[in-house]
């Protein structure tokens, strides 16, 4: 991946407010030729300690990807007031931007 589509990708996420998601490919269309896929690689390969709000990225679904980080994703975006349904979704409301 190119090192500017990746600063672009982490600059987005950089963005997302507290209490807030948004989705991979919501982050792609803010940035030049990225795509879902290519944003979740990008948070796969955050460095340990980096302090970027990755968990609160989530599926086109609205709803959390399957990864190793999935509970504490969970955890963290309902300590941010972020709610989810009985399906396992996100109100679209709390969706960004």
């Amino acid at each position: 991946m190119k090192t500017s589509l990746k600063e672009q990708i982490l600059t987005v996420l950089a963005e997302i407010p507290r209490g807030r998601v948004t989705t991979y490919g919501r982050i792609a269309a803010m940035t030049e030729v990225g795509t879902p896929r290519l944003v979740a690689r990008a948070l796969r390969e955050l460095p340990p300690g980096h302090g970027l709000p990755w968990f609160r990225v989530i599926t086109a679904s609205r709803k959390l990807a399957d990864h190793p980080g999935t509970a504490e994703q969970r955890r963290r975006l309902i300590e941010e007031g972020v709610a989810f349904d009985n399906r396992g979704r996100v109100a679209s409301e709390r969706l960004w931007p």
